[in-house]
């Protein structure tokens, strides 16, 4: 058996910036911190960060007064962080950068007098943040068909802006619909889909040239996990989600000669070497390669407010202008489980 990497693949900028956000955290805090919904959509990571010590809630009302909270990578609605603010907690933002784009593109739009579609799915935590900018309705469009359904006051001032981990197939064909329908139909001012979310798709159009069989290491919750999975499987090639190397099923692998493997932007690098390494031991396969693809440089600093009080208050050794942890551009990755396959793998 034949093994392909993806590259790129896994973390991404705005994920290892909101995991520094609680690491940073737990470490010029005190008393505990607390972590609104997941912080990213990993299991492993989620543990991870709560052996450290996060505290992970669904809801503010488990919070107590005036403790410190942080913001998930996937963004809050007005009402949150109002609700946040009137109880007196220490909030410290850990939303995508990418993602609070979306929401200050929503609220220029809104003030410039256009009706606003969302282009993402219902009930995900990001999708609520954003429709949760405006008093005033956002309308949802999840499919081609709410794309022919959907009612506007006027098609001269209608907008729309996407979800940032969508399928780049899906979202055209909705867009294709809308503009039909809408011939003056606003686009945002660049993509709103995320450059990895990009980056991550591309990959998996390469490797299915290739593979018999694509393997995507991300969490059931994870949207830009699953979208990979529907890339592949558009392309008539059978492809399967699992949150590690014991989901893996012996029958996916009868009569299979090469495996593609990548992982979503928010699963750690040493959840595809144990897979890597599962397959080694089960089925003699061998790495033969990792497909060319887009090298990422891209790095999100902190949030300010975190920044000012690492200054201020470092609790383990010090902090130097221009380290990583303090917004710089160090290509560092969280230390999480080291050893067991870290971005030295890729």
């Amino acid at each position: 058996m034949r093994v392909i990497l993806a590259r790129p693949r896994g973390f991404c900028a705005g994920v290892v910036r909101a995991i520094k956000v609680v690491e940073r955290s737990l470490d010029v805090f005190d008393g505990p911190v607390y972590v609104r919904h997941e912080i990213v959509h990993n299991r492993q990571v989620v543990e991870d960060l709560q052996a450290k010590g996060a505290i992970s809630v669904e809801d503010l009302d488990a919070v107590p007064d005036g403790a410190t909270v942080i913001f998930s990578a996937h963004g809050v609605s007005k009402a949150v962080a109002a609700e946040a603010k009137r109880r007196g907690l220490n909030t410290i933002d850990g939303t995508c950068p990418l993602v609070t784009k979306v929401h200050r593109q929503v609220h220029r739009l809104s003030g410039q007098g256009f009706e606003i579609l969302l282009i993402g799915h219902a009930g995900h935590p990001e999708v609520e943040g954003t429709m949760g900018q405006l008093a005033e309705k956002i309308e949802l469009i999840q499919s081609v068909e709410d794309a022919n359904r959907v009612e506007v006051a006027n098609p001269e001032r209608v907008a729309y802006v996407t979800q940032t981990t969508l399928s780049m197939d899906d979202t055209s064909k909705i867009i294709s619909v809308l503009l039909r329908r809408f011939p003056k139909l606003q686009p945002p001012p660049t993509d709103d889909i995320c450059y990895a979310t990009q980056n991550r798709q591309d990959a998996v159009r390469r490797i299915v040239k290739s593979a018999d069989l694509v393997i995507v290491i991300g969490a059931a919750n994870s949207s830009n996990s699953n979208r990979l999975v529907e890339v592949a499987a558009s392309r008539g090639v059978p492809a399967y989600r699992i949150d590690c190397a014991a989901e893996l099923q012996a029958e996916w692998f009868q009569g299979v000669g090469t495996v593609g493997i990548t992982a979503g932007a928010s699963a750690p690098e040493y959840l595809v070497q144990e897979v890597v390494s599962h397959l080694k031991e089960c089925y003699g396969a061998q790495v033969e390669s990792e497909l060319d693809g887009t090298d990422e440089d891209v790095h999100f600093p902190l949030p300010r407010e975190l920044v000012t009080v690492s200054r201020h208050r470092p609790r383990h050794g010090v902090l130097r202008e221009g380290d990583p942890d303090e917004g710089g551009h160090g290509r560092d990755r969280p230390p999480l489980r080291q050893g067991r396959g870290d971005a030295s793998d890729h």
